[in-house]
């Protein structure tokens, strides 16, 4: 299927850090019955009928060039799913983590804007205002700088900072007994240093 907008897919997870986490005992299974490139496509579609470019999708799961997972790719243990985009100059996110499969949680996200674009539809009520608790909040601030939490060099290569980012999610992650406030530290440091390196380096 052939998109009119920019599909980016990001590896690993990066998670919005103003949606909650669902706990690993709080997931099940869901019965969507689709595979993991309808529910790309159908979340495209929802997206490209919204007027939202660029659209960033973010997971656990590694993907080919053409966007679709490789052939024998793993579950990863957190399924959760992060799509950012901008319509009409405003940056939004939407997250779905319910769901015990990354395909199930993508095809969640795009009945979500399916819904959504309902209230437009049905003359209840205008996308914008649909929208408009999911708008993306800019990076909280922080004294401590990002590569201070993260803690590596402020002139850290890709790999060494998404190692350092890895270690430290496993470390302090919710359901590895860490605390929603140490993650939401964690994350936002990693969002700072990707916007710092978009500058200088080559984030993918």
């Amino acid at each position: 299927m052939t998109n009119d907008i920019s599909d980016i897919s990001v590896y690993p997870l990066t998670w919005a850090t103003i949606y909650p986490r669902t706990p690993q005992h709080k997931r099940t299974s869901a019965r969507f019955e689709v595979t993991f490139g309808v529910s790309r496509d159908a979340l495209l579609t929802e997206l490209r009928l919204l007027g939202a470019k660029p659209v960033v999708i973010s997971s656990n799961i590694p993907i080919r060039q053409d966007g679709l997972p490789y052939a024998r790719h793993k579950e990863p243990d957190d399924p959760g799913v992060a799509v950012y985009f901008n319509i009409k100059n405003k940056n939004y996110s939407l997250c779905c983590d319910r769901w015990l499969k990354v395909k199930d949680n993508l095809r969640a996200i795009g009945l979500h804007i399916a819904a959504m674009r309902g209230m437009e539809r049905w003359g209840v009520g205008s996308v914008e205002q649909a929208f408009m608790g999911y708008q993306a909040l800019p990076p909280q601030t922080s004294e401590r700088k990002w590569w201070e939490v993260l803690g590596v060099d402020v002139r850290a290569s890709n790999e060494e900072v998404r190692e350092a980012y890895r270690k430290l999610a496993r470390q302090h992650h919710p359901d590895h007994g860490g605390s929603a406030d140490q993650m939401t530290q964690i994350n936002a440091a990693y969002e700072q240093a990707k916007q710092a390196g978009s500058k200088c380096r080559d984030y993918k």
